[in-house]
């Protein structure tokens, strides 16, 4: 069993900086690949960036590819979101996720544990 619990969140102005960290529990982290989503109210949650095992490999999604930086750090059990140059349609909640394989997925039915999420709200 993985236990995921996100921070970082909070409010910031547009055009500002975040980092979101995920702190996961067990023995398996660095095997697995980890993935940021985010929901905002009314709509479905989407993935937002997604990270190897190793950390070799990144993807992200088109509307925050040059804004939003992932990466982890296998020794501290901890996977992190850079966001930079926030935009108001950036608030949601964001959570993370972890899955047994090795790589990297968009999609969110690939993922195994999740966390409860952090807010983020980007006023403008």
């Amino acid at each position: 069993q993985v236990q995921l619990v996100e921070s970082g969140g909070g409010l910031v102005q547009a055009g500002g900086s975040l980092r979101l960290s995920c702190a996961a529990s067990g023995r398996t982290f660095s095997s697995q690949a980890m993935g940021w989503f985010r929901q905002a109210p009314g709509k479905e949650r989407e993935f937002v960036a997604a990270i190897s095992w190793s950390g070799g490999t990144t993807y992200y999604a088109d509307s925050v590819k040059g804004r939003f930086t992932i990466s982890r750090d296998n020794a501290k059990n901890t996977v992190y979101l850079q966001m930079n140059s926030l935009k108001p349609e950036d608030t949601a909640v964001y959570s993370c996720a972890a899955r047994r394989p090795r790589y990297t997925s968009s999609v969110l039915s690939d993922y195994d544990y999740w966390g409860q999420g952090t807010q983020v709200t980007v006023s403008s």
